[in-house]
């Protein structure tokens, strides 16, 4: 029965035909020395090595998943364990599945997701490309860390253990590889009970090239990485070029200003005025990127911020927006008095260049808040329509009340 199953030994496969059997082998020896209750479940993804039928003989379950990709073969897999805890890994024997204890103890103890750290562990001699080890993984781990605190040293490695419900429960939603960056994400935002165990990294079996792909796959991983934290791809960014801007413009706004030797002018001026105008956007990115994602399951929701995200009504951004083009116009209207007073002859660009500027900043700044707003009210529709449902709803009963009297 389903449930008499503690514990799923899980390898995504696509032609491991020389690997697959000694992995089968390691796992259910593991199986058969700890007693525990488990299953080893081969996830394939289209394999044409006969791996199907290798596993199968050597009393492995097998099932076919036709959407290629490792995110998709372990996504598959999950669904179809019959374990309470998962563990997964590659089945090209670079991975020890027969010293698996660890990854049980610390489930058992109630972790929810256990990262292999093979830093810890051990990398044998040619077991890691020296880019991915010195370069890729400790980048990409360091940056996982950064922009999303959390305390995972080995962000990619492969083998790793979770309980079965609480990774379903992330609605991990990657093809790829990056399927292993959004588990680790996700748990983190999800505040999931995420530890680490060292484990081994042995040069693996296979006589082909792997699968992965180190600039691709690592910038798959990388930007999965960003463009779950619009905070650090958007919001600081922008946060900190308006601050640079409004500054340096403010500075600069009623005159030349020096610097030591050096003299800030109208152009720097202007530089200071892309900077908000950039800046702003941004931030308008940032709030647009969050909304979207909470609201559709990509990010946990947060309280405080969801708060502030619904106090930006369209209204409010609109009025933000009016203020701004006022100021434009205002601006614009201070250009043509300082033209005017020069009998709309030659100008001096370090004078008259500054309204123009401060006029076009504030028309362009107005005008992307509020196609920003309308936009970020889009992502609201859908709750609209659910209240016009709602609405409806007792017309709809009384209109099937008139016609059932008709009859």
């Amino acid at each position: 029965m389903a449930d008499a199953v503690e514990l799923t030994i899980l390898m995504p496969c696509l032609n491991e035909a020389e690997t697959l059997a000694v992995c089968i082998g390691k796992a259910q020896g593991f199986l058969t020395r700890t007693g525990i209750a488990g299953e080893v479940l081969i996830a394939d993804n289209g394999s044409t090595d006969g791996s199907q039928a290798i596993a199968e003989a050597h009393g492995a379950r097998v099932i076919a998943v036709e959407e290629r990709g490792y995110g998709a073969a372990l996504a598959a897999g999950i669904a179809s364990a019959r374990g309470h805890y998962v563990i997964m890994g590659d089945a090209d024997d670079s991975y020890d599945f027969s010293r698996l204890d660890a990854f049980v103890a610390e489930l058992r103890d109630g972790a929810d997701l256990v990262m292999g750290n093979r830093f810890a562990g051990g990398i044998a001699p040619g077991a890691m490309p020296w880019h991915h080890r010195y370069i890729g993984n400790p980048v990409l781990s360091f940056v996982g860390r950064l922009l999303f605190r959390t305390d995972v040293r080995d962000f990619h490695c492969g083998l790793r253990g979770f309980s079965r419900a609480a990774v379903q429960g992330l609605k991990l939603r990657t093809m790829g590889m990056e399927f292993a960056s959004e588990m680790v994400v996700k748990a983190t935002l999800a505040q999931l009970d995420i530890r680490e165990v060292p484990t081994t990294l042995a040069k693996d079996g296979r006589s082909r090239p792997p699968h992965l792909r180190s600039f691709r796959d690592g910038w798959r991983h990388l930007r999965f990485l960003l463009l779950f934290s619009p905070r650090w791809l958007f919001l600081y960014p922008g946060a900190a070029l308006l601050c640079i801007g409004l500054v340096v413009g403010g500075i600069l706004l009623p005159g030349p200003a020096r610097l030591g030797t050096i003299t800030l002018d109208i152009h720097t001026f202007l530089v200071a005025a892309l900077c908000v105008i950039v800046g702003l956007q941004s931030i308008a990115f940032a709030i647009i990127g969050r909304r979207f994602a909470s609201r559709y399951g990509f990010i946990p929701r947060s309280g405080n911020y969801d708060r502030l995200l619904e106090s930006l009504t369209l209204e409010r951004i609109l009025l933000v927006a009016v203020v701004l083009m006022v100021v434009g116009l205002a601006a614009l209207v201070w250009g043509l008095s300082e033209w005017a007073a020069r009998d709309y002859g030659p100008l001096n660009p370090s004078r008259t260049m500054r309204p123009v500027i401060l006029a076009t900043t504030s028309l362009v700044c107005g005008f992307q808040l509020m196609m920003s707003g309308f936009m970020s009210s889009m992502i609201n529709i859908p709750i609209y329509e659910r209240r016009l449902a709602d609405m409806a709803a007792p017309d709809d009963h009384l209109q099937r009340r008139r016609s059932t009297d008709r009859t």
